[in-house]
C-alpha cells in the first residue's frame, strides 16, 4: 500500500482534473441514491394513491436524473482515463530517465527483460489502479455511506441485515485474498522471466539457428510459459470461487429482506414502496462492498507492480556529480592513474590493485594481458562508468570525480569491440554523438574512417536504414561507422577496445588506417589482443591479475619482460601456423 499511495502523489500534477472527477462522482452517486426514494414515492403516493400525474412526473424526474448521472459518469470516466494515461506517461518517462542515469554496476546486475516488464506491464497495472481503482474506491465509499443512511432512515432494525452482511463479505474476500496476494507478485516476476527469455531469443536468433538450438530454446520458453499459466490459473480459481460466494450472500440477504420486510408490510409497519426502496438500497450497498472486496486482488497486483517500479526509481546511482563539480576545460589529454584499486562488489575480490601510470598528451598507451587481467576496467574508469575504490584517475590534473559528467565524456571518444548501431539511417548513427553535425562534417568523418565508399555503394547512401543493431551491415562496415562516429565528436582522448579483433585481414588493414587518422594528435588508450597491432605504441602496459606486470616500449619489453616476450612469441607461432595453413599445398 505504501507504494500505491506513493503512486497517487503523481495526481498533484492533475489536481484540477481530479477535483472535477470528485465533483462528478458525488453528483452521479447522489442521483443514483435518489432513484429508490423516487420509486418509493411512485409506489406509495402515485400508484397506491391513484395519482397518475404524480407517477408520470416522478418517472420523468427519474429519467432526467438518469440522464444527469450518465453525463457525469461519462465526464468522470473520460477524465479518469486522461489522468491515468498522464500518470502512466509520467511514470514511463521517470523510469526511462532513471534507467538511463543508473550506473553500469546496476545494469551489470539487471536483466533487460525485467526492466522492460517494469516499464510496460507494471506501469499499465499502476495506471489501471489510478484510473479505475481509486475512483472505484471513492465511489464505493460514497454509495455504501449513502445507502446505509437511507436504510437506517427507513427501518433501523431491518438495516441490521446489512451491518451483518458487510463485514462477513469483506472477511470472505480477505480469506480469498490472503493466498492470492503473494501469487500476484509471483505472476509479475514470472512475466519478467518470460520477457527476459524472449528478449534473449529475439536478440540471439541467429546464434540459436546457427547452433541448432531451436528445440532447446522452445522447451526453455515452454517451461516458463507453463509456470506463468499455472500461477494465473491458481489466481483465477480463487477469484472464480470468491464471486459466486459473494453473490450467494446477496441472494440470502435479499430473501431475508423480503421475508422480514414483507411480514412488516402485511402487518402495516412498512409500506410496499419502502420495502422496494429498502431492497434497492441493499443492492446499492452490497455491490460497492463487492467492488471493495474485488479491489483487494486489484490492489495486490497493482501494489506489487508499484513496488517493482519504485525499486528502480529508488535505486542508488553510484556515479553522481558533486555539487561543486566543475566543467573540464578543453582537454590536453594528460591521463594519470594514481595507485588505483577497484572492486565491482564491495566484498568481492579486487579487479585492479595499485595501478599507476601516466600518458602524456598525444601519446598512445596499449593495454595487453589475459582475459580478466583488468584491461576493460581501466578504460571504464576514465569516463567514470565506474568509480575507483582506491586511488584516483586524473585528466589534466583534475580528479574525474570532481568534473561534470557531460564535460568529461564529451571529450572522450570510444570505439568498442562490439559496435552498437541503432535503428535508423547511417546518417543518424554517424551523428548520434553530435546531432548538430552538418552533412559535410559527416561525410568528412566517413571518408577519414574509410566508410564513405561503401556507404555510397548503397542505393540510398547515407539515408540507408541499418536495421536493428545494424544487422544489414558487415562487421567491418559497422566498425568503420563507429570510428567515423567517434571522429565526428573530435575527442581529445580516444579509447579503442580491440576494434579490429573480429574482422578479416583486408578489413583490418582499412580499419587500422582509419584508426591511425583517428588517433593522430589525440591521447589514445588501446586494448589489444595482438601485439602486432600496437608495436608503435609510445607505451605498452602489461597487466596480470589486476596489477601492472610490466611497462615500456615494444623493444624494451622484449628485453626486460619475460611475460611480454612469452605473449609475443606465442603470437608469432600462432601467426606462422595460420600462414602455413593458408599457403597453397604442394609447392616445393
Amino acid at each position: 500500500m505504501r507504494a500505491l499511495w506513493r503512486s497517487l502523489r503523481y495526481l498533484k500534477t492533475y489536481w484540477q482534473q481530479t477535483a472535477i472527477i470528485i465533483i462528478a462522482l458525488l453528483i452521479s452517486s447522489g442521483t443514483m441514491l435518489a432513484l429508490p426514494r423516487l420509486a418509493q414515492m411512485i409506489i406509495d403516493d402515485g400508484i397506491a394513491g391513484r395519482n397518475p400525474r404524480l407517477v408520470i412526473g416522478l418517472s420523468l424526474t427519474m429519467m432526467l436524473l438518469g440522464l444527469v448521472r450518465a453525463l457525469f459518469q461519462f465526464a468522470q470516466g473520460a477524465l479518469s482515463a486522461r489522468i491515468a494515461h498522464g500518470i502512466a506517461y509520467d511514470l514511463r518517462n521517470d523510469l526511462y530517465a532513471k534507467i538511463q542515469s543508473l550506473s553500469f554496476s546496476y545494469h551489470d546486475r539487471s536483466h533487460t527483460g525485467q526492466l522492460l516488464t517494469r516499464a510496460t506491464s507494471d506501469v499499465e497495472l499502476v495506471q489501471g489502479f489510478v484510473g479505475r481503482g481509486a475512483t472505484t474506491f471513492l465511489s464505493s465509499l460514497v454509495m455504501i455511506t449513502g445507502a446505509l443512511i437511507f436504510l437506517f432512515a427507513t427501518d433501523p432494525r431491518l438495516a441490521l441485515i446489512m451491518l451483518v452482511l458487510m463485514p462477513l463479505t469483506l472477511a470472505l474476500f480477505g480469506a480469498f485474498a490472503r493466498p492470492a496476494m503473494p501469487l500476484f507478485k509471483a505472476i509479475q516476476e514470472k512475466l519478467s522471466a518470460l520477457n527476459t527469455v524472449l528478449q534473449e531469443n529475439f536478440g540471439g536468433v541467429r546464434v540459436i539457428k546457427a547452433l541448432g538450438r531451436e528445440d532447446h530454446e522452445e522447451k526453455r520458453f515452454d517451461i516458463i510459459n507453463v509456470e506463468y499459466m499455472e500461477l494465473a490459473l491458481r489466481v483465477n480459481r480463487l477469484i472464480s470461487l470468491a464471486f459466486p460466494t459473494m453473490f450467494g450472500l446477496l441472494s440470502l440477504a435479499t430473501l431475508a429482506v423480503y421475508w422480514i420486510g414483507g411480514r412488516q408490510v402485511i402487518l402495516g409497519g412498512l409500506t410496499l414502496g419502502e420495502l422496494v426502496a429498502f431492497a434497492n438500497y441493499i443492492t446499492m450497498a452490497f455491490f460497492p462492498v463487492i467492488a471493495l472486496g474485488g479491489m483487494i486482488a486489484f490492489v495486490a497486483t497493482a501494489g506489487a507492480s508499484a513496488t517493482r517500479i519504485f525499486e528502480i526509481l529508488d535505486a542508488a546511482v553510484d556515479i553522481t556529480e558533486k555539487p561543486t563539480a566543475i566543467d573540464l576545460p578543453r582537454a590536453k589529454g594528460h591521463i594519470e592513474f594514481d595507485q588505483v584499486g577497484f572492486r565491482y562488489i564491495a566484498e568481492g575480490d579486487p579487479v585492479l590493485c595499485e595501478v599507476s601510470f601516466t600518458v602524456e598528451p598525444g601519446q598512445t598507451l596499449a593495454l595487453l594481458g589475459a582475459t580478466g587481467s583488468g584491461k576493460s576496467t581501466i578504460i571504464n574508469l576514465i569516463p567514470r562508468f565506474y568509480d575507483v575504490t582506491e586511488g584516483a584517475v586524473l585528466i589534466d590534473g583534475y580528479d574525474v570525480r570532481d568534473l561534470t559528467l557531460d564535460s568529461l565524456r564529451s571529450q572522450i571518444g570510444i570505439v568498442l569491440q562490439e559496435t552498437t548501431l541503432f535503428e535508423g539511417t547511417i546518417r543518424e548513427n554517424l551523428a548520434f554523438g553530435r546531432a548538430d553535425a552538418s552533412q559535410e562534417a559527416i561525410e568528412q568523418a566517413a571518408r577519414a574512417a574509410e566508410a564513405h565508399e561503401f556507404i555510397m555503394s548503397f542505393t540510398d547512401g547515407y539515408d540507408t536504414h541499418v536495421g536493428e543493431r545494424g544487422v544489414t551491415l558487415s562487421g567491418g562496415q559497422k566498425q568503420r561507422i563507429a570510428i567515423a562516429r567517434a571522429l565526428l565528436r573530435d575527442p581529445r582522448i580516444l579509447i579503442l577496445d580491440d576494434a579490429t579483433s573480429s574482422v578479416d585481414l583486408s578489413t583490418e588493414f582499412r580499419i587500422q588506417q582509419a584508426l591511425e587518422r583517428l588517433m593522430a594528435g589525440r591521447t589514445s588508450i588501446v586494448i589489444a589482443q595482438r601485439v602486432a597491432t600496437v608495436l608503435n605504441a609510445d607505451q605498452i602496459l602489461v597487466l596480470d591479475n589486476g596489477r601492472v606486470a610490466a611497462r615500456g616500449t615494444h623493444e624494451a619489453l622484449l628485453e626486460n619482460s619475460e611475460l611480454y616476450a612469452e605473449i609475443y612469441s606465442s603470437q608469432l607461432v600462432d601467426d606462422r601456423v595460420a600462414n602455413d595453413a593458408a599457403a597453397p599445398q604442394g609447392v616445393a
